[in-house]
């Protein structure tokens, strides 16, 4: 298992490498000017004029060769300076680190129950096929794999808002932003649910609760169709194969043979599912995000990009691509511990 992990995290290095030289081919396809505000730590350099931007340009070196520009680059990179963000009015980094504990806090209470509803439908979708709960199961999915995020989510705007005012966009009530934002509330994790937890307040709690609930809701459904329809289609092939005939042959009990044996082997395809749906999530969920006005990663990307924001789109573009890296690592960290025989491989 420690030469199996070892051999995957010497990978990780070769692979962010790669993905960065991805990301600097793309900032050098700008213009010097263009790519100045990646270097630049606040948007002063556009008062002094043209003469005042071609002597930036000349001191950040936007005009050497591009490998010692890449080195430059990948410096700042490190140091935590990915420039600055005129739609955020701040280092991208800044906007960044503020705005990732609100889609993480999104993602978490959405992927949970999304999971365990996949394996838990999935598993008995396949334990049961052709009777009713496999077909009832099948129609939830294929409503869920049907319907478009953004209609899901105007559908619970319109009913859970609009007509029965529960639960409200965005991501506090004014009261209750009020309240966060005085110096009497310590903000802990930037987490509106632990936050107001850790400050003893149970109405912030409530009120956190409130304004995640459509926006959860519509993730999890929407996602959950997809890995429950994998975790079947696994389970359907995990029963059919010779160690589960085997045990049943054996006298073993069928839930045991079913939900022990052949659901944990059935989860191998859908930790890779799983591992990449979460991944994506917490990349920011640009449409959720913008529907449910909550203010997120995947918000403030939709908003960068819109303004053609380049350091801030280049800066989420990297955040994205290690976090990619870093679910593809602990999936196949995963894998050893469903599957035995991996270790080997």
């Amino acid at each position: 298992m420690l030469n199996y992990a070892l051999r995957r995290l010497m990978m990780l290095p070769i692979v962010l490498f790669a993905l960065s030289l991805m990301i600097f081919a793309l900032q050098m396809s700008l213009s010097p000017t263009q790519r100045l505000a990646a270097y630049a730590p606040s948007p002063d350099y556009l008062k002094g004029g043209q003469e005042s931007i071609r002597r930036m340009i000349e001191q950040y070196g936007l005009n050497d060769p591009t490998y010692i520009q890449y080195g430059r680059w990948i410096g700042g990179v490190l140091s935590g300076n990915l420039g600055w963000s005129e739609t955020a009015r701040q280092p991208v980094s800044t906007a960044l680190m503020s705005l990732f504990p609100a889609t993480l806090e999104l993602v978490v209470l959405a992927f949970v129950p999304c999971l365990l509803l996949a394996v838990c439908l999935g598993s008995r979708a396949g334990i049961y096929l052709n009777r009713w709960p496999d077909h009832v199961i099948r129609i939830f999915t294929i409503l869920g794999w049907s319907f478009p995020v953004y209609v899901f989510g105007l559908l619970m705007l319109l009913i859970f808002y609009s007509a029965l005012d529960w639960f409200p966009p965005g991501r506090l009530s004014q009261w209750a932003q009020t309240v966060v934002s005085s110096s009497d509330f310590v903000r802990y994790t930037g987490a509106n649910t632990v936050d107001a937890l850790l400050n003893g307040s149970l109405a912030i709690f409530a009120d956190a609760l409130r304004h995640l609930a459509a926006p959860v809701i519509t993730l999890t459904y929407v996602n959950v169709a997809s890995m429950t329809r994998v975790m079947r289609t696994s389970m359907l092939e995990t029963l059919r194969q010779d160690y589960v005939r085997t045990a049943r042959a054996k006298g073993l009990p069928r839930r045991v043979v079913e939900l022990h044996h052949a659901r944990r082997n059935a989860l191998l395809p859908l930790a890779t599912i799983a591992g990449m749906e979460l991944a994506v999530m917490m990349g920011g969920v640009v449409i959720t995000e913008t529907i449910f006005d909550y203010a997120g990663l995947g918000q403030f990307a939709a908003k960068t990009a819109a303004n053609l924001d380049f350091p801030a789109v280049l800066g989420f573009g990297l955040y994205f691509a290690v976090v990619l890296v870093l679910m593809n690592l602990i999936v196949d960290l995963i894998y050893p511990l469903l599957d035995p025989r991996v270790k080997t491989q």
